[in-house]
Order: structure tokens, then sequence, then C-alpha cells
């Protein structure tokens, strides 16, 4: 398998006739130069979502549909996600359409073979954010100049989850994040771990359908945490542990 497309999905029913309508296109214009997957997670909806993934994956042999029992969070999501793919590229997005699936080819040809991992970039100089609350820019810039600041400054945006990134870089990173703080943490631990990244310039849409998932306050309060781990990297010279795969495990 060459590429997968992973999103995560948590009460997102009014969402997946028109996430269908507007990703597969995308997919069957990919497809004619490679193999493509798409790993759908229901991250334990309590409304009718995990039914309408099953349907939609009942009329398209390219997608898979996970499910958590529970809800576990983002984070939990996309390791999930990561888990269960099977491409040699994995690209995460939303559902809900705040990045275009137009998007996906223009980000994966940044992925060049001096690149392990493109991000994509709302607040770098040539990105932009359209309809977005003010307080959600807010948190979002926010956090990630001071990633910019503790990390590396010419990353403009480490909290946006739409990326494409090498396998092997997805398996070895690591990261424990259940909530929406992972994005950020995991594209933290790569950088650390000395990889290289590059910024795809894009625009944030605002949400057309249903309801933020977000929590300001507790992701808030994820980012400090997470930020003053860092700071102690800075301060030791340590760095987190890479992964080891099954392989290397045993």
């Amino acid at each position: 398998m060459d590429l997968s497309i992973i999103i995560p999905c948590y009460n997102e029913a009014e969402n997946v006739s028109r996430l269908a309508e507007t990703l597969f296109p995308v997919v069957e214009a990919l497809a004619q130069t490679q193999t493509v997957e798409v790993v759908l997670i229901d991250d334990g909806s309590s409304d009718d979502t995990l039914a309408r993934l099953e349907a939609l994956a009942a009329q398209r042999p390219e997608v898979c549909v996970v499910r958590h029992e529970q809800n576990r969070g983002l984070g939990a999501a996309m390791r999930t996600g990561y888990a269960h793919a099977r491409g040699a590229v994995l690209v995460t997005t939303d559902s809900d359409g705040t990045y275009p699936f137009t998007e996906i080819p223009h980000m994966l040809a940044l992925l060049t073979p001096q690149v392990d991992l493109v991000a994509a970039s709302p607040y770098h100089p040539q990105g932009g954010v359209e309809g977005v609350p003010r307080y959600r820019l807010i948190l979002s810039q926010g956090a990630s100049l001071l990633y910019r600041v503790l990390l590396k400054w010419d990353i403009h945006t480490y909290t946006a989850m739409f990326r494409a990134v090498r396998r092997e870089v997805a398996l070895h990173t690591p990261s424990e994040a259940t909530g929406f703080l992972m994005p950020a943490e995991f594209l933290a631990n790569a950088l650390l771990l000395g990889y290289r990244v590059a910024e795809f310039p894009t625009v944030l849409h605002v949400r057309r359908y249903g309801q933020s998932k977000a929590r300001v306050a507790r992701i808030i309060l994820a980012h400090l945490r997470f930020q003053a781990r860092l700071l102690g990297y800075r301060l030791t010279g340590r760095k987190p542990q890479p992964k080891k795969s099954a392989a290397e495990s045993k």
C-alpha cells in the first residue's frame, strides 16, 4: 500500500455524506498513480456515526473502519489510525472540512526524499485563516508561538492535524496524549528525534457542520504541561526515546 488517509471521527454523523462527496474524488485521482486506502476511526461516537461509516465502507472497498468502544480522544484515534494503516505514507486530516481534501495531493508533493513529515501551516506567512472564532485562534496561535520558541522558529504551526508522514516516522515517534494535544506533541517529538519537517502553507477554514469537540481550558492546560516538559528537555539536553518496533522489542 502506497498511501493511507486516516480520518478520526467522533459524533460526525451529519458530516459523513459530505466527507464522502468531497474525499473520494481526491482518492480516485490519487489512485491513478498509487494504491490508496482510507482508514476511518469511530472514536466511540454516541450518534450513528459508526453505522454511516460502515455503510460507506460497504460501498467503497478501499475504506477500512476501526471502532473504539468508548471515546478515547483525538490522540488515541490518531495512534489507532497509524497502527491500522498499511501505507508507506500516512496522511491524517480532519473530518469536518477545515482543510479541503483537494489539498492532499499538493501536500504529498512536498514529501520529497529530503523530508520526513509535511505539516499544514495556516500560520505560515503564505497561509491564512477564514471564519475561525477569535478565541480558537488565540489558543492555537499562542500555543504554536511557544513551540516555536522552544523548538524550531521557522515552523509556524504546531497544532494542525492535517499532515503527511512517512510510515517509519509515525511508528517510531513517541506520543502519549489522548486529546487535542497530540498533533503538537507528535510534531515536537519528531523534531527532537531529528526528523526533517517541511510546512505546507494553507488556509484553515471554519468548521461547516456539527459542533467542535474541543474544550479550551483542558487543551490550554495540556499544552502548558507539555511545554514545561520541552523546557526540561532544552535545559537538560535530554530527548524523547523513539518507540521500538515489534521486531526491535524482541
